[in-house]
């Protein structure tokens, strides 16, 4: 007889011992270079996360992230962590959009992405949209550490409801720091409870939203912040941060086929801009590319 069986009073099955809600999953994808080309010597599937190497890109290795059941949903505790270690190139992509929904329990879910990017090393992380659904809580955050001769492109989407239906509650923070200095941390809220995240001092209205970085280690030359589209088909700030090596695009537009044209013309603009004849080229960076992503 087992200890919960004979703690039982008689009569009466043993409770069945408590599990915590949700899944807790974290899955580990880590890039090295072997002299020759990037290799991929640490593609750790978990949970809902399935890692698939995807042909090269040129000298560009390629994953991609795919999932394997519904997340996240109410409870679940999910992370990604991605290392790019010196003198590699490698871009991230997901299969299809994310879509958080509420599922058995109202607790909130968490989905923490952690990027990390060695000397002389290139990352493109660009997923799928995030779908926040109607009754959905998901706290998201992005922490990404650069060193100082590293270089990453950054892609984030998000639709605040699926067709006909209210956001759920939708939190998420970027950090990144390069050399362990903060290049920015930006931290957001959208839907319920808080009324105003969708009136004129927001989204306008908007329910598509997003935003494009670009890390890079020498200057792009961009004197001042450039304003695109327009507010009713959507609009788009490109604008410098910090010491002028970092160009962040924030977009809103009412479909995420909008939002990913404004993104992909601010990508555009930033192409431009480095292929600029009065930047220095350095060999450990290539021209940005308008398809989203760049090829050394």
């Amino acid at each position: 007889m087992t200890a919960a069986a004979a703690q039982a009073p008689a009569g009466h099955p043993p409770k069945p011992r408590a599990h915590p809600a949700g899944v807790h999953a974290t899955a580990r994808l880590r890039a090295t270079h072997n002299g020759r080309a990037t290799t991929l010597p640490l593609l750790h599937s978990d949970g809902p996360f399935h890692l698939r190497r995807l042909r090269p890109r040129g000298e560009r290795a390629r994953v991609c992230v795919l999932g394997a059941m519904s997340a996240p949903l109410g409870g679940d505790r999910l992370a990604l962590d991605i290392t790019a270690e010196a003198h590699t190139r490698l871009e991230v992509t997901t299969s299809a959009a994310t879509i958080a929904l509420r599922g058995s329990t109202t607790d909130p879910a968490t989905y923490d992405v952690r990027l990390t990017v060695g000397e002389h090393a290139s990352l493109n992380w660009l997923p799928q949209p995030l779908i926040s659904a109607r009754g959905s809580t998901l706290h998201q955050t992005y922490e990404v550490d650069l060193a100082g001769t590293s270089r990453l492109l950054l892609r984030e989407e998000q639709l605040l409801g699926r067709t006909a239906e209210p956001s759920g509650h939708l939190s998420t923070r970027l950090t990144v720091r390069r050399d362990g200095r903060p290049v920015l941390d930006q931290h957001t809220v959208y839907g319920a409870p808080a009324p105003a995240w969708d009136g004129p001092a927001v989204l306008g209205g908007h329910r598509a939203t997003g935003q494009l970085l670009l890390v890079d280690p020498e200057p792009v030359p961009l004197p001042e912040p450039v304003l695109l589209g327009d507010p009713e088909r959507g609009h788009c700030v490109l604008a410098p941060l910090a010491d002028g090596t970092a160009l962040l695009a924030t977009a809103v537009a009412p479909t995420p086929t909008r939002l990913r044209d404004l993104l992909d013309t601010a990508l555009a603009r930033v192409s431009d801009a480095a292929a600029s004849p009065t930047r220095t080229s350095s060999a450990s960076t290539g021209p940005v590319r308008r398809t989203g992503s760049s090829d050394e």
